[in-house]
C-alpha cells in the first residue's frame, strides 16, 4: 500500500470516527479559545499598557488550557467512538476514499495541515506568554492583591521599584523555574482555602541565596569606604523642631591592607560566617563562626543566650549573606515616629502646623478596624484637631491640614493591614540597631570564644563614627552655610 494510500486511510478513519458529541465539543472548543486568544493578543497588540491582572489570566492561562482540553477532547472522542463501534461489530475496515489527486483533496489535506502547524504555534506561544505572565510583577502582586497587597505596596515605594519580582524570587536555570512553580502551586492552594499565614512570614526560608540575586546587580568585593549617613528627625512639640543626626559609616571593603569597614569583614574572600539562629526571626543568635580561606575557624557562644544541644541542632543553620543585614531591600515597612519624620523632611507634611509630629504618630499608634475606617479616622482627626484647637491656624492654612490628612492617612495605609494581621513593627529592618536587635544579635558583647580570648566587638566605632546627634544648629551645618 503506498504512503498516500495510507494516509488516506488514517484521514478517512480520523473524519469517520470524530463524527461523534464529544470530539465535536473539542474541536468547538479549541476553534472558539483559539479564536479568543488571537482575538485578545490583537487587541492588547494595540491597547497602551498591560492588561488588567485577572483578564491576563484568562487570556494567557485559562484559554490555552481550553484550548489543550479541545484538543484532548477530539482524540478522546475517537478512541470512545472506535471502542464503541468494535463492541458493537460495526467497525469498519473501510471508509469512503480520499484521493489526492483531486485538487479539492489537496486543498483540504492542506487545511488540515496548516491548521496542525497553527496549533502548535498557538500553543507554543500561549504556553510563553503564560510563564511571562506569571513571572510578571503584576501577577504576582495585583493578581493576589489579597495575600501580597502589602508587599507589593511597600514593593512600588522602594528602590527596586523597577525590578521584577521574578529577579529575587524565581533562581536561575530550569531548576529555579520547577522550584518557584511547584512554591506557586502550594502557595495557590493555600489562598483557595485560605490558610496561608498572616501575616506573611519574614524572613523568606527558601528565599534564592544573594549570589544568584542581589549580585547580579551590587559587588559586594567593591571597596565603597566610608559614607555619610543623615538624619532629621522632629520633635512632638508645638514647633515640631527639627533636629540632625549623622554618622560616617564604615562600609569599607577589599583594601589592599586587607579587608577594611562593614563589608570588608563580613564579606572576606574565601572565608565565610555561618551562625545559628533559634527563633523563626533569626533575632535570637546563640552561635556564631568564622571560617577563613585555609580552613581555619573561630566559634563565638553568647553567654547571655543559654540553649541546649537539642535547640542547637533543631536551630537553623545558615550562612550569612546581604540579606542577613539588607533584609528589608525592597518590602519596607516603615514606623509611625520615622515616616512622619521623612513626610516633615520632604515636606508632604507641613511642619508650620502646630504639633503636627505629635498628632501624626498618636493618629497612627491607635487601632481601627480596618483600612477604610483608619483613613477616615486619621483624616477626620487632623482636620478636628486643627479646627477646634488652633482655629486661626486652621482658617489660614487649610489646604495644608487636608494634605496633613492624606499624607498620615497614607503612611497608615502603606503600612498597616488588620485583616492581614500587618500591623506596626511586623517586619523590622536588621539595619542599625533603632527599631531591632539589628547588628546587636551578634555585636552584643557577649558573643566569644570558648577561652574567652576574643569576643565580637559591640564598640560603635567599629562600625560608624557619630558626627552629630540629635542637634538643633550643628556648627558644622551653621559654618557651611547650610542653616
Amino acid at each position: 500500500m503506498s504512503p498516500s494510500e495510507n494516509s488516506g486511510g488514517w484521514l478517512r478513519s480520523a473524519f469517520f470516527l470524530a463524527q461523534n458529541t464529544t470530539s465535536l465539543v473539542g474541536v468547538a472548543l479549541t476553534t472558539s479559545s483559539a479564536l479568543t486568544i488571537l482575538a485578545f493578543w490583537f487587541y492588547f497588540g494595540i491597547l497602551a499598557g498591560e492588561p488588567h491582572p485577572y483578564l491576563g489570566i484568562l487570556v494567557f492561562v485559562l484559554l490555552p488550557v481550553l484550548f489543550v482540553l479541545g484538543l484532548l477532547l477530539v482524540a478522546l472522542g475517537i478512541w470512545l467512538h472506535r471502542r464503541s463501534l468494535r463492541a458493537r461489530g460495526e467497525l469498519k475496515t473501510e471508509y469512503p476514499e480520499i484521493n489526492f489527486s483531486h485538487p479539492v483533496v489537496r486543498r483540504a489535506f492542506m487545511i488540515v495541515a496548516v491548521l496542525t502547524c497553527a496549533n502548535f504555534f498557538i500553543i507554543g506561544t500561549a504556553s510563553f506568554k503564560a510563564v511571562t505572565f506569571m513571572d510578571s510583577t503584576q501577577f504576582c502582586g495585583a493578581t493576589c492583591h489579597s495575600v501580597m497587597g502589602p508587599e507589593y505596596g511597600a514593593y512600588k515605594h522602594s528602590p527596586h521599584a523597577h525590578v521584577e519580582c521574578a529577579a529575587c524570587h524565581v533562581g536561575p536555570g530550569a531548576q529555579g523555574f520547577l522550584r518557584a512553580k511547584l512554591s506557586g502551586t502550594r502557595q495557590l492552594v493555600a489562598l483557595t482555602f485560605s490558610t496561608y499565614s498572616r501575616p506573611i512570614p519574614s524572613p523568606v526560608k527558601n528565599l534564592i541565596p544573594a549570589k544568584e540575586t542581589c549580585e547580579h546587580c551590587h559587588n559586594p568585593q567593591r571597596y565603597i569606604g566610608n559614607i555619610v549617613l543623615s538624619r532629621q528627625a522632629f520633635a512632638d512639640d508645638e514647633k515640631n523642631t527639627r533636629t540632625y543626626t549623622a554618622l560616617l559609616m564604615h562600609v569599607g571593603g577589599p583594601a589592599a591592607e586587607g579587608p577594611a569597614g562593614i563589608h570588608g569583614n563580613h564579606l572576606r574572600l574565601g572565608g565565610r560566617i555561618t551562625y545559628i539562629a533559634i527563633d523563626e526571626k533569626r533575632e535570637t543568635i546563640p552561635v556564631v563562626t568564622y571560617e577563613d580561606a585555609k580552613g581555619n575557624s573561630v566559634t563565638y557562644t553568647s553567654t547571655d543566650v543559654k540553649t541546649t544541644p537539642e535547640q542547637l541542632a533543631k536551630g537553623e543553620h545558615r550562612q550569612m549573606d546581604c540579606t542577613d543585614c539588607h533584609n528589608r531591600p525592597t518590602h519596607i515597612f516603615e514606623l509611625p515616629d520615622a515616616a512622619v519624620n521623612d513626610g516633615l523632611k520632604t515636606g508632604r507634611i507641613s511642619t508650620d502646623l502646630p504639633f503636627i509630629k505629635k498628632k501624626a504618630v498618636e493618629l497612627l499608634n491607635a487601632s481601627y478596624s480596618d483600612r477604610d475606617a483608619a483613613r477616615q479616622a486619621i483624616v477626620s482627626g487632623i482636620d478636628s484637631y486643627y479646627k477646634s484647637s488652633y482655629a486661626d491656624v486652621y482658617a489660614k492654612k487649610h489646604d495644608a491640614v487636608a494634605q496633613a490628612g492624606e499624607q498620615v492617612a497614607a503612611i497608615y495605609l502603606r503600612n498597616v493591614y488588620p485583616a492581614l494581621k500587618l500591623t506596626w513593627g511586623a517586619h523590622p529592618s536588621n539595619l542599625g540597631h533603632t527599631d531591632s536587635p539589628g547588628c546587636f544579635r551578634c555585636h552584643d558583647g557577649s558573643h566569644s570564644t570558648a577561652d574567652g580570648q576574643k569576643t565580637i566587638p559591640n564598640d560603635c566605632a567599629t562600625c560608624h563614627d557619630l558626627l552629630i546627634n540629635g542637634e538643633e544648629k550643628p556648627k558644622i551645618l551653621v559654618d557651611a552655610g547650610l542653616q
